[in-house]
């Protein structure tokens, strides 16, 4: 026998409707911010790179969620790499819901 079909109105009750949400403009500052202060005169040390990604993550995360927006979930992904002329892809796959998920990235160089 088949299962029954499955109703549409138990996904709308599970909806997150928050009454305000990050916005992406907003997140690229505070990212860009951090950026700045941690990197602008920094040199590359392979030994301490690994430090230094997870103190940014770390700054990255405490910034957006001391802005108390309700029932936010951040994903903080940093990547430090030396300048040696070779390119960089990156891929992440997650759930999504256009009407209530963002994102942001942004790239520093020096």
């Amino acid at each position: 026998m088949p299962a029954p079909p499955v109703k549409a109105e138990g996904a709308a009750a599970l909806r997150l409707n928050p009454k305000s949400k990050p916005t992406t403009t907003k997140m690229k500052q505070m990212i860009n911010e951090i950026l700045q202060e941690k990197l602008d005169k920094a040199t590359y040390q392979s030994d301490r790179a690994s430090v230094l990604t997870k103190e940014i993550a770390d700054a990255i995360k405490a910034k957006l969620k001391g802005c108390n927006y309700a029932r936010c979930k951040y994903v903080v992904q940093v990547v430090i790499g030396e300048q040696r002329g070779e390119g960089v892809r990156m891929g992440c796959r997650c759930f999504w819901d256009a009407e209530t998920d963002c994102y942001a990235s942004e790239t520093f160089s020096n």
